[in-house]
């Protein structure tokens, strides 16, 4: 009976040493977030310079907000600092917030089309990269005037009924 206990006994640490040879699951979502920032373009907004210098950004540096405003009907929006912002909340927090609306120009129908394992995926990548960078400039209210630079999203000589 003992030789058989310790045959089971060395097949079952045999088995948990298998599994736990395998990479974790964690570093498996940091890539799919990963992926998932740079298909989704959260990198246009929420990193200085990328669409201008075509991507050619380093890792680094993503992420860490802009204060280049976009300006609309909506008042003036900057892209959030996601480094800083997901080092102070939690997933379940992150989840309730991707899944509300946002002013534009964030894609908010984008976000609540995500399954919860994409945006947690997106949370442990952010949040792996560490917080870096300054806060961006506060939303200001429609006619508020701001003293940064902005994209104006005001529509100009719409045809009737639009």
């Amino acid at each position: 009976m003992n030789a058989i206990m310790t045959f089971v006994g060395a097949l079952l640490a045999g088995t948990v040493g298998l599994a736990s040879a395998q990479p974790p699951a964690a570093a498996a979502d940091i890539r799919h977030g990963r992926y998932l920032i740079q298909i989704a373009g959260c990198n246009d907004c929420h990193t200085a310079g990328y669409m201008k210098n075509d991507g050619q950004v380093p890792e680094a540096e993503w992420l860490t907000g802009d204060a280049i405003g976009w300006q609309g009907a909506w008042g003036t929006t900057y892209p959030a600092n996601l480094r800083l912002l997901f080092q102070q909340i939690d997933e379940q927090a992150w989840l309730v917030r991707a899944r509300q609306a946002m002013r534009p120009p964030m894609p908010s129908p984008s976000l609540r089309a995500m399954s919860d394992a994409d945006l947690k995926a997106i949370y442990r990548y952010v949040r792996s990269l560490g917080a870096k960078g300054q806060p961006v400039p506060a939303y200001a209210p429609p006619g508020e005037l701001v003293a940064t630079p902005y994209f104006d999203f005001t529509p100009k000589n719409l045809p009737p009924g639009h």
